[in-house]
């Protein structure tokens, strides 16, 4: 029976909002800090290393899109075959993923290698960041197959309502990461000192560690998910299963591929400044996926929650469990503000010591105040609509926003009126706003409450 808005504890809801988001915001919270911590034990090295870094992370993500789109579409599915109670099809659901990740990831991986040196030219690198950046870029891709199965397992115990797992395992991987860059980057301990190529490798063994804990959350009795249970019923990749992955996914792909081109057009466009001020730009967009990271978290749960809602039938549930994270989101960006609006120099400090650089981190700064009060809404306003299936209007918000809004303005404001890292932050802002708008607009409607998956 469906229920309706006036019978439902809010309060009680709420709870139970908080209780599965919670450890996702954590998770998202400390991949983005330990890859902060990264960047700052990398600036050690100087700006040259902190821009190569930079010039790896929109190809890396492009290769990854595929490998997030595809874990979007595993969680909605397993949330929904969780409400459905269909414990078989949500392991159907996982184990079609799993085999399609390992192929593809092999694909990707030994291209990435193979062509890393035209890639990170294509990037925008200079003298003094390209070498770096290509064996930087060869290691992280030549060992993403930890990175990318432990995704996609997560994702499924996402989708199934454990996000703790997913916290557990990302920490540990960036605890990891943290570790061997300190013993590998500057040889501490009489380990060698590989600078650049070791902070690379630190972050690779990173990822193994948090695949080791994922794949033994897979043989724990109570998993929806399990090893076991796909051992015992014989559950095996299934074509029709991959036909209800993949419904989902290449919309999702498409949305991630025009997203990453926005993003890298950005990037390019930030390094024609200099490497200086590419660092600094970079280290505000680490700081940009800080922010991130808490609307993040706050859409792993609004996917369960909708998700399992929906596939209950109750449409009505699904809508104030939307409403309930927007409202978890908004106070966090309230915070996160506050703390840039008071914080911001003395954050980018961390970094650099240079008057030039520290004024331009001042500058991001400002920016990231506002900015952030639109991202973290506009990332929870897309969970909802992915966790029920809306993926076509996902992409064409961003392709509207990131690819077409925000790469004109960028270059508008750069190249023809010469703003500098002033008119490439206006352009995130717009294309932040132009998303917000966009997705919450959808939102309200509700049609999205309607759609099968």
């Amino acid at each position: 029976m469906e229920g309706t808005a006036e019978t439902y504890d809010r309060r009680a809801l709420l709870q139970e909002t908080v209780k599965l988001a919670w450890p996702a915001v954590l998770e998202s919270f400390f991949i983005s800090l330990a890859g902060m911590i990264d960047t700052m034990m990398v600036s050690s090295l100087g700006t040259y290393a902190v821009a190569a870094v930079g010039l790896t992370t929109q190809p890396k993500f492009i290769t990854l899109a595929v490998f997030f789109s595809t874990n979007v579409a595993v969680s909605a599915l397993v949330a929904r075959r969780k409400g459905q109670n269909d414990r078989r099809n949500a392991n159907e659901v996982l184990v079609t993923a799993l085999w399609f990740t390992v192929i593809v990831c092999i694909a990707l991986s030994i291209l990435s290698v193979a062509f890393a040196s035209p890639i990170i030219k294509l990037c925008g690198s200079n003298t003094d960041t390209y070498d770096a950046a290509v064996v930087y870029f060869r290691v992280i891709q030549g060992g993403m197959i930890f990175n990318v199965l432990t995704m996609v397992i997560n994702a499924a115990q996402r989708g199934a309502g454990n996000t703790r797992i997913a916290m557990t395992t990302n920490i540990v991987s960036s605890l990891v990461n943290i570790c061997f860059n300190y013993l590998l980057i500057n040889g501490n301990f009489g380990f060698p000192e590989w600078r650049l190529f070791g902070a690379a490798v630190a972050t690779v063994l990173g990822t193994v560690a948090s695949f080791v804990m994922s794949l033994q959350s897979l043989f724990k009795k109570d998993s929806f998910v399990s090893i076991p249970y796909i051992i015992k019923e014989k559950v095996s990749a299934s074509w029709h299963v991959m036909q209800s992955i993949w419904h989902l996914t290449y919309n999702l792909l498409i949305e991630n591929f025009a997203m990453r081109v926005g993003f890298m057009a950005t990037a390019v466009i930030a390094a024609r400044l200099g490497t200086d001020a590419f660092a600094a730009h970079q280290v505000g967009m680490n700081f940009l996926s800080l922010t991130f990271s808490f609307g993040d978290g706050m859409q792993v749960a609004a996917v369960a929650l909708i998700g399992r809602s929906l596939g209950e039938k109750k449409p009505d549930l699904a809508k104030i469990y939307g409403s309930l994270c927007q409202h978890v989101g908004l106070a966090i960006s309230i915070i996160v503000a506050i703390v840039f609006f008071f914080f911001g120099k003395a954050l980018f400090s961390l970094f650099f010591n240079a008057p030039d650089i520290l004024s331009d981190g001042v500058l991001i700064s400002r920016f990231i105040i506002v900015i952030a009060l639109f991202q973290i809404s506009q990332v929870i306003y897309g969970g909802c609509l992915r966790g029920a299936g809306d993926v076509k209007y996902c992409l064409f918000a961003s392709l509207l926003s990131v690819t077409i809004i925000r790469t004109f303005i960028t270059w508008l404001l750069t190249s023809v009126f010469a703003l500098g890292l002033t008119g490439i932050w206006l352009g995130v802002l717009s294309d932040q706003f132009s998303r917000f708008v966009l997705l919450r607009h959808r939102f309200e409607k509700g049609a999205w409450t309607q759609l099968r998956i």
